[in-house]
């Protein structure tokens, strides 16, 4: 007799006969429970039909997935898999035009199976929707649903990108090309493209010939978001896989066409809220669009260049000539050389030779361009810097070449210049597309920012490296304000003063460090269970709320969703797909369930099998961080249940509510922080009676004992 692990009850269904419920033996062969089921309904070929989900996504049942099969699913006996394929791609060759689209939305519905699809890939499936595509003889639903049963068909990877005819390419280029009604059927050609320019190179060349740049921001102009999306997904994977001047000439095109003010005013401050698609092509675009900058950040300044010696000579022009007339015109060669060494030191450059400041790469000639753009796009400024700086004693001067080049390689790392671009992140800034030169203009604002500060912590020469600290403190948190506009950035960043950070360090300190005095502590161990409990039944009502999470595939694409929550008495986990844009759904109606009972451990970062499948790559840290798993018991073997936190919270609220499900410690950051918040306040509240009142760091010493005890009370003696 199996054990008992291995038997599973479930009901199977079919249409127009009575249910059965039966207990699955999972060491059974499945073909021999069909022949079972099959058997109770007087259905002799039972090699015809298969076992499919009721609900949900309807995958078919297989030996390899079998073990997925919980307590409490419902089964319905359907047509095999190949039967399926066999008679809808037969139905493809009917000229009923009814015929043919009602097994296109089949197939397209059934394709995400992988079972299904490789059974219609072995019958040439993708050479007969191949064919519909290339036809195009109906531009509606037909073509719609081809498309989608295509695109689903190639995303299992069974077949590659590369197998495609260029014929096949073209023609579904030439839907992208075409003022259609049925605003599907671009916006699934665009889907299809940007996958196929994802996946193959040669493909992807021939599709940013044949797609010119000026088509797709027609279809970014159309107010449907969909399809702007896609637009979008298509524009920034042709610009990932150009080369760097390649790129460079794209979007300089796209900067004429003024594709940054149409984002900034139409998608951004857009009436729909902006997706977690749009916002991930969006943060490509900005980092790409960024990354142009690296060659400069990566070049250092080479003193035997003409062009660049020019440069410096002009910065320096620009603060101590502002006519252009020479002040060293009747000068010998040695006093205008001393000259011009002074001036470069007034400048703020540490060397005699202001070229040696500038090898270090990064920032490189990024620092020179800054300075330059400075000078002659805000000369008063620039002027006001220099000469308000040179009437200062020697030790309080604000370097400006010196602050130039630490600002320059602060705001490449705060930006991440140079740095690959993350297949999951959304945090672009809406600040950068709604300003030309946004880079150049940022660090307009950012150097009168360090003057500013420089003046307002009555700094000196040795104090440059706290003032940069400040500076940095100063832009970190307003850049995570994300401000809309540069004026809006310079009125945050102008309002964060240097007595306003040290308040919000103090805050901050107030908030993390309690007293350390013995008893305090000893309290706070006492306080520490019952504030544990209160997060611990916070973590749960949280799962209980449910989370929706991303798929991410073999390109890490994010176009697919599914929902994940905690069953409200605590014993299952409830789960299943979820289309785009759908509401979040009930708990009832999620089809997959995993007993809390059957779950062993959690799995964080490169644990997880998920992590480990992808590599560990630099563009994996930002999945590795946010990944974990729970393995569980399915059927005598381990399983597991991935998932990939939407942000670093919901990462940290689902970990420590599945420790606690699974009677282990709680041990995330958010969890922690909120401890210390939650132990500081309640302190506080225990110790408001002693305020003021000094408390000792041991305890009052225990008097001796009297010499006698004559003082005692001897109730045995009663008054008269």
């Amino acid at each position: 007799m199996a054990p008992t692990r291995n038997v599973v009850k479930i009901a199977i269904q079919m249409p127009g006969a009575i249910p059965q419920l039966i207990q699955l033996d999972q060491a059974k062969p499945l073909a021999a429970v069909l022949k079972e089921v099959c058997s109770v309904w007087n259905l002799t070929d039972y090699e015809h039909y298969a076992l499919q989900y009721a609900d949900g996504h309807r995958k078919y049942i297989t030996e390899s997935n079998r073990s997925e099969i919980k307590n409490g699913s419902i089964l319905s006996l359907s047509i095999a898999p190949d039967k399926e394929a066999e008679s809808l791609l037969n139905a493809l060759k009917s000229g009923s035009r009814e015929v043919k689209r009602e097994a296109l939305r089949r197939l397209a519905l059934l394709a995400p199976d992988l079972t299904f699809a490789g059974e219609v890939i072995n019958q040439d499936g993708l050479e007969h929707l191949g064919a519909i595509i290339e036809d195009g003889d109906d531009l509606g639903e037909v073509l719609a649903h081809g498309l989608r049963a295509f695109s689903e068909l190639m995303e299992h990877g069974v077949v590659s990108w590369e197998t495609l005819s260029r014929n096949l390419v073209k023609k579904v280029v030439s839907y992208v090309n075409m003022n259609l009604m049925d605003a599907s059927v671009p916006q699934l050609a665009l889907g299809l493209l940007e996958s196929l320019a994802l996946s193959s190179p040669p493909l992807g060349q021939l599709v940013k010939q044949e797609v010119p740049l000026e088509r797709l921001l027609v279809h970014l102009q159309v107010l449907n978001q969909p399809l702007q999306t896609k637009a979008m997904a298509l524009l920034t994977a042709l610009l990932q896989n150009a080369s760097f001047a390649e790129r460079q000439v794209m979007l300089d095109y796209l900067g004429q066409r003024n594709l940054r003010q149409f984002i900034y005013k139409n998608i951004i401050h857009s009436s729909v809220p902006l997706g977690d698609e749009m916002a991930h092509h969006l943060y490509v675009l900005q980092v790409l669009t960024l990354g142009l900058l690296e060659p400069r950040m990566r070049t250092p300044l080479d003193p035997y260049n003409q062009e660049q010696r020019e440069q410096l000579q002009a910065l320096r022009q620009a603060a101590f000539e502002p006519d252009g007339e020479s002040q060293s015109g009747g000068l010998s060669a040695d006093r205008r050389r001393s000259l011009c060494a002074r001036e470069f030191r007034k400048l703020g450059f540490s060397n005699s030779n202001p070229a040696q400041d500038l090898e270090r790469a990064p920032p490189g000639l990024l620092a020179l361009d800054n300075m330059l753009y400075f000078s002659s796009h805000a000369p008063s400024a620039y002027s006001r810097f220099v000469l308000e700086n040179s009437s200062r004693e020697d030790k309080h001067e604000c370097p400006f070449a010196r602050g130039s080049i630490q600002l320059t390689l602060l705001l490449c790392e705060l930006l991440r210049i140079g740095e690959p671009c993350s297949e999951t992140a959304q945090d672009f800034s809406p600040m950068f597309f709604g300003q030309d030169n946004s880079f150049q203009e940022l660090f307009c604002v950012c150097i009168q920012l360090l003057n500013k500060t420089w003046k307002e912590m009555r700094a000196t020469q040795e104090d440059f490296d706290k003032v940069m600290q400040v500076v940095r403190e100063q832009l970190t948190r307003t850049l995570a304000l994300k401000p809309t506009s540069l004026e809006l950035f310079r009125t945050k960043v102008n309002t964060l003063s240097y007595s306003e950070v040290l308040r919000l360090r103090q805050t901050e300190r107030m908030h993390q460090e309690g007293t350390m005095a013995p008893p305090v502590l000893e309290l706070r161990e006492r306080l520490k269970p019952e504030l544990l409990g209160l997060i611990r039944h916070q973590r749960l009502l949280r799962l209980c709320e449910g989370t929706l999470f991303r798929k991410i595939s073999s390109r890490r694409r994010q176009d697919k969703a599914w929902f994940c929550c905690l069953s409200p008495n605590y014993k299952m986990l409830q789960y299943g797909d979820v289309e785009e844009g759908a509401p979040q759904p009930s708990p009832e109606s999620l089809p997959d369930k995993l007993p809390v009972a059957e779950m062993r451990a959690l799995l964080l970062g490169k644990d997880c099998p998920h992590v480990r499948e992808k590599g560990s790559g630099k563009q994996n840290k930002d999945i590795c961080e946010l990944a974990f798993s729970v393995s569980y018991d399915a059927g005598g073997k381990v399983a597991y249940l991935n998932f990939i936190a939407p942000s670093k919270r919901d990462f940290c609220l689902w970990t420590d509510g599945l420790s606690a499900l699974l009677g282990l410690a709680m041990g995330s950051e958010q969890m922690r922080m909120e401890l210390e918040m939650l132990l500081a306040m309640e302190t506080k509240l225990q110790l408001l009676e002693l305020e003021n009142v000094p408390i000792p760091d041991q305890p009052p010493p225990v008097p001796p004992p009297p010499t006698n005890y004559n003082f005692c009370y001897d109730c045995s003696i009663s008054e008269p």
